[in-house]
């Protein structure tokens, strides 16, 4: 994805472009400290995807936006929370608090990753997921289940396993909905790699994970929707 950043704060401009380039998907094409410059690129250049600060001396990022006859995704990058609801009515990709970190960062492209291949009529076939100081693109198919374990996610691939530092809520928002579920409050499992379930847990290869009670109708619903055979147990 092409992206550009605008920000009336140089640091922040720099942090964006540090961030960017630790992307594999990303291309940070330009950064722009007046929104009026900016406005003038995007006529002339493709752009996918737009970090846009909020708060800037001559035009609000919000109302900045509004300008354009066909805005980019965005991203707004701001030191205030209180904008948060109105940029989500913008249909915002999403909301970064400053000073953000690179995981979170990362997240927030993930998400505009997938809406991107939604909206060109493709299917995202893989993520990337920060190992260490590395961003090692991982296929979906090659995921197995995703198991917490403390303040990381350690993701069970068919040849392999990586560890993540991750919250269970940043992990379910980088894997699609419909391949993956959380059946329990410590394990996410891929939908196609379940062999049988019962009430009481499922089995993926040679594990057997257990379904914890309150994700119980996440099943329920992952049996209506596919309809499995009602003899498999």
């Amino acid at each position: 994805m092409t992206a550009i950043a605008i920000d009336d704060e140089p640091i922040a401009l720099e942090i964006i472009k540090s961030h960017a380039s630790k992307v594999p998907f990303l291309e940070l094409k330009e950064t722009f400290t007046n929104a009026f410059e900016a406005a003038e690129y995007l006529q002339k250049e493709k752009t996918d995807l737009l970090f846009l600060d909020i708060k800037m001396p001559d035009i609000s990022g919000m109302e900045f936006l509004k300008t354009l006859s066909h805005p980019p995704m965005a991203i707004f990058t701001t030191a205030y929370s209180e904008h948060a609801v109105q940029s989500f009515e913008l249909d915002a990709v999403d909301y970064l608090l400053k000073p953000f970190s690179l995981s979170r960062f990362l997240k927030a492209c993930n998400k505009a990753q997938e809406l991107y291949f939604l909206r060109n009529n493709h299917q995202s076939a893989f993520i990337f997921i920060k190992s260490g100081y590395e961003q090692i693109r991982v296929d979906l198919s090659e995921i197995l289940y995703v198991e917490s374990a403390g303040n990381y996610m350690n993701f069970i691939l068919t040849e392999s396993k990586i560890l993540s530092r991750m919250s269970m809520e940043e992990t379910l928002d980088i894997l699609p909905k419909e391949k993956f579920i959380r059946i329990h409050r410590s394990f996410i499992v891929a939908v196609d790699k379940i062999e049988k379930a019962d009430r009481h847990q499922v089995w993926i290869n040679d594990m057997v994970i257990p379904i914890g009670k309150s994700y119980e109708e996440n099943l329920h619903l992952l049996e209506n929707k596919h309809s499995p055979n009602p003899n498999t147990e």
